[in-house]
């Protein structure tokens, strides 16, 4: 069941990068979205090692490492898709 892992990894990239587009909703300095994102991947990585049995990750360091670059791949997806449409 390792695909059931990377899916997990992936589904916190697509609720950081929801949260990021939340983010640019608010009126908020557009430098502080990677932080949000960061910050929200490193709290879902560590709930997804309790939640999701074929979690990557077994230690709350690993989690977190998993979640705050999954949040901040987020970022590096919208700034792919801003580039695209230039």
């Amino acid at each position: 069941m390792e695909f059931m892992g990377i899916v997990g990894v992936a589904a916190i990239t697509i609720i950081c990068y929801l949260i990021g587009e939340i983010a640019k909703a608010v009126p908020i300095d557009n430098k502080w979205i990677p932080v949000i994102c960061g910050i929200c991947g490193l709290a879902l990585g560590i709930a997804g090692m309790f939640i999701m049995p074929d979690f990557p990750a077994n230690d709350y360091i690993t989690a977190a490492a998993v979640g705050i670059v999954s949040g901040l791949a987020a970022t590096g997806a919208d700034q792919i898709m801003k580039q695209l449409k230039e």
